[in-house]
């Protein structure tokens, strides 16, 4: 019987590792299921039932359509050859060819001012197939994320028109300037799994769209409780254990440090969910499933810049202010800030992603241990400014690195709805903000009666004056209306 890597299978290249393409699968598959249907589920139940089935299918309808767009145009936009220093030249990813190839990023490569290589271009053991779809995975949950800072007032076409654009021009900028051999990769900015790239992009997206969409009717505002606490639960758990694959997967190997990732993944999402509830009961009396939730997410942001490169130590400091500052950001400074009121994110993506995504790439200029970064980073003497050496510059890049996504988001956002808004209005009319999501989509979440079906007086009132009349016949004592606890034998 021929081994597993015998040279007589077509399927099994030499350069292929099995393991390695196992576990990238994997992690691809974990972190399609936070979206898919971790987001949508959280989304659908964490906002108001007039709104649940409108703020699902948002989710949805951007999975879908990103995957779309990747393989059409947007992977090579973000992980092919250069166009510029900030961007890929786009083109389609489903040739079989290209896709059966090794795994390859060929920007990555780094050479000396010589012209000689430094060091080779990032080529994992496992098909190119693989990597494109891992990586549309990243894209996919980006977008859904702005989509929660929108929820229960934009006009889902507008969504629709949204979705690629936002893929285009935002998404595969920050992806190919951290991740895809642009220039901020080249100078170092750390970015391990999407603290910039992911988080602090949809989050100032969001937030941009939320300014320009406007906010919510203010009975929405004043009152909008979660309609299913405990299927907000299960989104959320599908969300945190994809983190797994979301962290796990970023090395591109089953190896040293996707292990060390993982641990340090959910080590800091447990610190932050317990620190943010402590601070609920402090302050208000009582925890909250909301708010434990939210404290997982900002754990699992905060993070995510650095979750393979700093000691496990770190991560329970970086879980702790993960917990403390955005919970701070959102319950003080958010009340006391005349102009943050006045933005009407629904789901507070600005401050359990943008603002997590930031402290952790901070905090990671600060952690980042240099036995852990020779592992990975392709800069060479990288490390935190607690390990001395070019830990002060670390720092200074990492602020760069947040500034440039956080410019460009505003900007790109702020153009694509503008543009969008000449032909589509972005928001609902007030009539159908009224309604929800019978105005929206002709369906409603619950089919319970008296919500999903209106009432028949006549109808009910015949059925019930036949029953009367069955009862008489059947037992001459039958009397009319509540009886007690009477029987009739």
């Amino acid at each position: 019987m021929a081994g597993a890597y015998d040279a007589s299978l077509p399927g099994v290249p030499d350069w292929l590792n099995k393991g390695d393409n196992a576990w990238q699968l994997t992690s691809a598959t974990l972190v399609g299921l936070q979206s898919m249907p971790g987001l949508v589920i959280l989304y659908a139940s964490i906002v108001k039932k007039k709104w649940a089935v409108n703020s699902a299918f948002m989710a949805l309808y951007a999975f879908a359509a990103v995957l779309l767009c990747w393989v059409l145009l947007c992977y090579k936009m973000a992980f092919g050859d250069e166009l510029l220093p900030f961007w890929g030249r786009g083109g389609p990813a489903f040739d079989q060819g290209y896709l059966k190839g090794q795994a390859k990023i060929p920007e990555t490569v780094r050479k000396f001012g010589n012209g000689t290589t430094e060091k080779e271009a990032t080529m994992p053991y496992f098909p190119m197939a693989t990597l494109v779809y891992f990586q549309f995975t990243f894209a996919a949950i980006t977008t859904i994320l702005v989509a929660g800072s929108v929820l229960g007032r934009m006009n889902i076409k507008a969504w629709m028109a949204f979705v690629p654009l936002w893929l285009i021009f935002s998404y595969t900028v920050g992806a190919y300037s951290l991740w895809g051999g642009g220039f901020l990769y080249h100078w170092g900015v750390i970015d391990y799994s999407g603290g910039y790239v992911i988080h602090l992009s949809s989050g100032v997206a969001g937030f941009v769209a939320a300014y320009w969409v406007g906010p919510r009717p203010q009975a929405d505002r004043e009152r909008f409780p979660p309609n299913n606490v405990l299927l907000m639960l299960a989104g959320a758990g599908l969300l945190w254990m994809g983190w797994s694959g979301f962290n796990g997967g970023a090395p591109y190997a089953a190896n040293l440090t996707s292990s060390i990732a993982v641990l340090n993944t959910n080590l800091s999402a447990a610190t932050s969910l317990l620190v943010w509830t402590c601070l609920d009961v402090i302050f208000f009396g009582k925890p909250s499933v909301i708010g434990a939730i939210q404290g997982m997410v900002t754990g699992l942001a905060g993070v995510t810049p650095g979750a393979g490169l700093i000691q496990t130590w770190a991560a329970i400091i970086i879980g702790i202010f993960s917990g403390s500052i955005p919970w701070a950001s959102m319950m003080i400074i958010h009340k006391k800030s005349t102009l943050l009121q006045q933005v009407d994110d629904t789901l507070a993506v600005f401050y359990t992603h943008a603002v997590a995504g930031v402290l952790g790439g901070l905090l990671t200029g600060l952690f980042a241990h240099p036995d852990l970064c020779v592992l990975l980073l392709p800069v060479p003497n990288t490390n935190g400014a607690f390990y001395g050496g070019n830990g002060g510059k670390q720092f200074l890049k990492q602020l760069v690195g947040a500034a440039f996504i956080t410019v460009w988001n505003v900007v790109s956002t702020t153009l694509i709805l503008l543009a969008i808004k000449i032909f589509i209005p972005l928001r609902m009319a007030e009539e159908e903000l009224g309604i929800g999501d019978d105005a929206a989509h002709g369906e409603e979440a619950y089919a319970l009666w008296g919500d999903g079906e209106k009432f028949d007086a006549t109808r009910h009132e015949t059925q019930m004056q036949q029953f009367e009349r069955d009862q008489e016949a059947a037992h001459p004592s039958y009397v009319h209306g509540a009886r007690g606890v009477t029987i009739v034998l």
